[in-house]
């Protein structure tokens, strides 16, 4: 069996921030996130994922509802896999809200509030989460197979650099 990460007949999709990606093709969908956070979603019997990148954990009713906002987003992402892929337990993995300002606190820790948020709404959906990498000062690029599930996860150190500068610990 090819593993897909590796197999160049694979479809790819990058997924820009405030967007949603399910397909009942296979796809290796790429995306980079830093404060942000993204939410696997995978149907094990169906072998039918998607993925979504939000950048603010709630919409407050102002404007129009997108998926820029993870209120908006997971849910979106949820039923666009269950309608793709039919009844059925669904797993989820999540990714992202690193803190990219030191001594980010309140309203600015924009990313642990995303992150926050994605566990609450799946543990509401009785989503079981079967892997994360969330919090920290690093950025992350995520490769998510939306047919096996599986994730090629890359910590970007420049993301922490910039954060240890930041608060005068750059020697």
């Amino acid at each position: 069996m090819v593993n897909s990460l590796h197999d160049q007949n694979t479809k790819t999709h990058y997924l820009f921030p405030g967007t949603i990606f399910v397909h009942k093709e296979q796809h290796l969908v790429t995306t980079v996130l830093g404060s942000c956070v993204a939410v696997c979603i995978w149907h094990p019997r169906a072998e039918v994922g998607g993925i979504n990148h939000y950048l603010l954990p709630l919409w407050n009713g102002e404007g129009l509802p997108t998926p820029k906002y993870g209120n908006i987003a997971i849910s979106r992402l949820i039923d666009k896999v269950r309608n793709l892929a039919g009844s059925g337990d669904l797993v989820a993995k999540v990714f992202g809200g690193a803190s990219m300002w030191s001594r980010a606190e309140g309203a600015l820790a924009v990313g642990e509030r995303n992150v926050e948020l994605a566990l609450r709404s799946l543990e509401e959906e009785k989503i079981k989460i079967v892997s994360q990498d969330v919090y920290g000062e690093m950025g992350r690029k995520v490769i998510f197979d939306t047919k096996t599930g599986n994730v090629l996860l890359r910590r970007n150190p420049n993301v922490a650099m910039r954060a240890r500068m930041e608060k005068g610990n750059d020697r």
